[in-house]
């Protein structure tokens, strides 16, 4: 992996990331978590009303910070724009390390997609969600403390430029350079 950015080199990145398109964009990776820790790299995957995008460990893995421990429902994917994860990772081998499944080459800023926002993905449709996506400390150990501190800061916030979280409203098959857009567009 290449050395970590600080956050100056990041901040000057945040013109290409605020440049990214806000009604028709792309897919450019899917990552699915068979297990813990393991990242698997798939051109083609099926998101699923129940199981998120089928074959990630979501659902069975559970969340420590719900009452019950189960899986989070506002929580089933996690998306993140792809110009982002490019600039922090400067690697794209390094993107799936950032653990998000869906890595779009589209404006998830707030504005652009607040929480109920519906994106239609190839052949699904998923929902944005209220949870936040904020770089943690796995983040941190993985692209450092600046990227922390940068997708963190105001300006990262309102971009979401750690990502946001969504949940499948559609199911239906995605791929790699399955187009991204509003689902009214």
């Amino acid at each position: 992996m290449a050395k970590f950015l600080s956050e100056q080199e990041l901040r000057n990145g945040v013109r290409h990331i605020e440049a990214s398109p806000s009604d028709s964009g792309t897919l450019d990776l899917i990552v699915r978590r068979p297990d813990v820790g393991a990242r698997e790299e798939i051109t083609e995957g099926t998101l699923d009303l129940k199981f998120g995008l089928v074959g990630d460990n979501w659902l069975a893995r559970g969340n420590g910070q719900t009452a019950d421990g189960r899986a989070n429902p506002d929580m089933q994917l996690n998306l993140m724009n792809s110009r982002a994860i490019a600039l922090i990772a400067q690697e794209k081998e390094s993107w799936k390390l950032a653990g998000d499944q869906l890595f779009v080459d589209f404006n998830l800023s707030y504005t652009n997609i607040p929480p109920g926002s519906r994106l239609k993905i190839g052949a699904a449709v998923i929902e944005i969600t209220a949870e936040l996506h904020l770089g943690c400390k796995k983040f941190i150990e993985r692209f450092g403390r600046d990227a922390a501190l940068f997708v963190n800061s105001k300006t990262g916030r309102s971009l979401n430029m750690r990502g946001v979280n969504a949940k499948v409203i559609k199911a239906g098959v995605i791929r790699v350079g399955s187009s991204v857009s509003h689902e009214d567009a």
